[in-house]
């Protein structure tokens, strides 16, 4: 690994030195002018002096300013032991001779006629001398104390404002373009690592390589390679993009500056672009350096969109300097930025191309044998069962990010203390996720026979419809008892699949029709409790329709934009008259499931009823209680785990609604 080289600048001046030097030569100034080094004689009063006088131990008087006197003895006196320690220890040599006392005139006049009588009584010859001192440097600085205590006022002020004092991090006014960035390098101590991302293995294998590349780049460079420019992790949210950066700070032991792309946006005008342009000196000063832009669409949407004014816009010029400092006339090629963001879509095609990012590196939910090593590293730090099996939360949670598994270790770890037990056990991690999907149990919510009633059975109309379909998610679970905003859910565990067919979607969409199916074939009324089913099923349609392409009737067309180009269009892509073949198309699906769910319904109304009976009674049904009554299920297959070449050749360009489904579909009423 390349060590940085020692700085050879010199330091820099302190400029409170300089404050510094300035008073101390103005105070040599004054005590050399006499203005604070004459006072080197004792104090003594007026008729002490006189009684000097009268004895002839005064040489000569002087008067200065009309308002002081300095008394010099004669040498025989001044050798006397009376009056030997009357000059006072001079602090620095004065040249001449120094007076012996000195004392306070009060009035001139009376003082001159005492002084005058004194010598014509006892004929003396003692010499009076006047005597007009100036303190020029002493009174310029007392002119300029007032405009130096100003001044001072002013930069301390400035200083503090300048520093973010009560202003948070960054500072403001001056410090207003400066770059927001935290450091990190080998003071700062970044405890993740590479053991710490579970899953991810591609992902981790891409940066690992940048890594490498900082630590010996020799290994590289000696073949003629060059070291990317950038990494561009894309995924959706909670799968690890943030930690596999952290993981990087933790292994580079280069300088890694963190921000987010909000940090560069600000209510002034040049402060984003000031703030890339100083982030980009920062890291090349401490070259070589990785910088880590989290959720980089807050600045890297696409130039042109979303400005309907057609002013230039702010983060256009944040964008604009990114784009040079990345690759530009002045780049740098020993640092390296990171970024992360969920919406590939909407960013800068510029942005996007080699030389910029040349590496985009996708960081897909895990599947199960990657949720299994989430789990490993999420349970280190909770005391667990011996009998706990990792294989099983892992087939229970597909779907899941990594968040989402950190967060149902956490909150299976709160369950288990709650109800005091020593160890986290298998139920505490199905509850867990109970809580999670469903929301928490509110068993004190009062509701009247009759709405109990219609929620027992259109819950078991979802798991009848369900269980009777080939291709519905198997059930899991279901409960009348209410959570969160719901009266009752069911939870399925859904297939993961990359491809999805109709005959799957429209399975699904039966089984979610199944609880409003049999409101109408029981009680023959239905109800608002079919919300979130609705909502679902129209999605679903509408999704077959416009995106998949998978209606007879508007044909192999879709009206999905992957570019994101369209998003903050005005118009639709299609005309009026597609527009209401699209409406009907959608219609026609959901009738069409929803009639299928009440012929199913109506040929085990028997089985549906007595369903319904046991969940009133017991309030949660699992598997085994539908198995009782329905026998079982003829279509259940084991599911077939696809090898780790099979998935790096599987298309990822498929992205469907179902492969994001978490493990419970919670249908609300």
């Amino acid at each position: 690994m390349p060590v940085n080289k020692k700085s050879n600048k010199k330091p820099k001046l302190n400029p409170y030195w300089i404050y510094g030097i300035i008073i101390a030569v103005f105070l040599g100034i004054n005590v050399f002018s006499g203005g604070m080094g004459s006072n080197v004689g004792s104090t003594t009063t007026q008729d002490k002096f006189f009684d000097y006088l009268r004895d002839g131990e005064v040489e000569k008087v002087v008067i200065i300013n009309r308002r002081e006197a300095q008394v010099y003895l004669t040498s025989e006196a001044a050798s006397s032991s009376e009056h030997k320690n009357s000059v006072k220890p001079q602090l620095l040599p004065m040249s001449g001779k120094v007076p012996n006392y000195e004392f306070q005139l009060g009035d001139l006049q009376n003082f001159e006629n005492t002084l005058r009588e004194i010598k014509t009584v006892y004929e003396l010859n003692t010499s009076v001398d006047y005597k007009i001192e100036e303190n020029i440097w002493g009174d310029f600085l007392l002119t300029l104390l007032p405009f130096v205590i100003i001044i001072g006022a002013w930069i301390f002020i400035m200083r503090r404002m300048s520093s973010g004092a009560g202003g948070g991090a960054g500072g403001q006014i001056f410090n207003i373009g400066k770059s927001k960035a935290k450091l990190f390098d080998q003071k700062t101590e970044v405890k993740t690592t590479f053991k710490d991302v579970a899953g991810l293995e591609g992902a981790k294998e891409e940066i690992q390589e940048i890594v490498d590349f900082l630590k010996s780049p020799d290994k590289y460079t000696a073949l003629g390679g060059k070291i990317p420019k950038g990494a561009l992790l894309i995924g959706p949210p909670g799968t690890g993009k943030t930690l596999l950066a952290k993981a990087v700070a933790g292994e580079a032991k280069v300088p890694f500056y963190s921000l987010s792309g909000s940090d560069f946006v600000e209510m002034f005008v040049g402060v984003g672009a000031s703030r890339v342009r100083d982030l980009f000196k920062q890291a090349k000063e401490k070259s070589p350096a990785i910088i880590f832009i989290d959720e980089i669409d807050a600045i890297g949407r696409a130039r042109g969109k979303s400005n309907f004014s057609g002013s230039n816009d702010e983060r256009e010029n944040t964008l604009n300097q990114l784009l040079t400092e990345m690759d530009g006339f002045g780049s740098n090629s020993n640092v390296i930025v990171l970024a992360a963001t969920n919406r590939a879509d909407v960013l800068d095609k510029a942005l996007m191309r080699a030389g910029r990012f040349d590496r985009q590196i996708f960081v897909d939910l895990p599947d199960v044998r990657e949720r299994e090593e989430i789990f490993e590293v999420h349970l280190r730090p909770i005391k667990k069962s011996k009998k706990l099996d990792l294989d099983f939360l892992s087939k229970q949670t597909p779907g899941f990010s990594g968040a989402d598994i950190a967060n149902v270790c956490n909150e299976a770890a709160l369950i288990a203390a709650r109800n005091g037990k020593k160890a986290v056990e298998k139920q505490d991690f199905l509850d867990a996720v109970d809580r999670i999907v469903g929301g928490l149990e509110k068993k004190n919510k009062i509701i009247t026979p009759s709405e109990k009633r219609a929620v027992a059975f259109h819950e078991a109309g979802h798991a009848t419809v369900s269980w009777m379909l080939e291709h519905a998610a198997p059930l899991v679970k279901v409960t009348i008892v209410p959570r969160g905003r719901s009266l009752g859910a069911a939870w399925y565990l859904p297939e993961e699949r990359l491809i999805v067919r109709p005959e799957q979607m429209l399975d699904e969409m039966c089984a979610a029709l199944g609880g409003r199916a049999a409101e109408k074939v029981i009680f023959d009324k239905i109800s608002t409790g079919a919300l979130s089913d609705l909502e679902k099923v129209t999605k679903q349609a509408r999704a077959m329709v416009t995106v998949y392409g998978l209606s007879d009737k508007v044909g192999n067309l879709t009206y999905y934009d992957s570019s994101g180009q369209n998003e903050y269009g005005f118009t639709k892509p299609y005309s009026e008259q597609t527009a209401e073949l699209i409406d009907k198309e959608i219609s026609d699906i959901i009738e069409h499931q929803y009639q299928r769910a009440i012929k199913l319904l109506e040929k085990n109304k028997s089985k549906l009823t007595e369903l319904a009976e046991v969940l009133l009674d017991k309030e949660v049904i699992f598997k085994d209680n539908l198995e009782k009554i329905f026998g079982k299920r003829p279509f259940t297959k084991e599911p077939v785990e696809p090898s780790s070449a099979e998935k790096k050749t599987t298309c990822k360009l498929i992205n469907t609604e179902e492969t994001q489904t978490k493990e419970s579909s919670c249908e609300e009423e």
